[in-house]
């Protein structure tokens, strides 16, 4: 079996560890071991974190619409019910958008979901 020599790639590997370990604290920005360990596990924060804005955005979408539809005097799962009766397809994102930037559109419909509510 050949011998391997590894000294340019491990070079270059050590090297883009470190570089993606800058900024970092004490040893963790320059000592191999402790910056892989830390470049590893902000990777891995990384990933997590890119779920959680998923769901931190969601929530602060829900909480916009939910306060637009109560001082309208309807409850957000209310307002989505009627939303759903009423067949308007428009995302959470959609609709705190018109809550917070369009009243006069997000009028229309709370309108369109009460009436599909009383219809029921």
């Amino acid at each position: 079996m050949p011998r391997v020599k590894r000294g340019s790639h491990r070079r270059a590997a050590r090297r883009k560890t470190l570089k993606a370990a800058s900024g970092f604290f004490l040893t963790k920005s320059k000592l191999h071991r402790a910056a892989q360990e830390a470049v590893e596990k902000s990777l891995r924060y990384g990933y997590v974190g890119r779920r959680q804005k998923k769901r931190d955005y969601r929530a602060l979408w829900i909480t916009r619409i939910s306060a637009a539809a109560k001082a309208a005097g309807l409850s957000y799962s209310k307002f989505i019910s009627g939303l759903k009766k009423a067949e308007v397809n428009l995302n959470r994102k959609v609709l705190a958008h018109l809550a917070a930037q369009e009243p006069v559109a997000f009028a229309a419909l709370i309108e369109k979901a009460k009436a599909a509510l009383s219809s029921a």
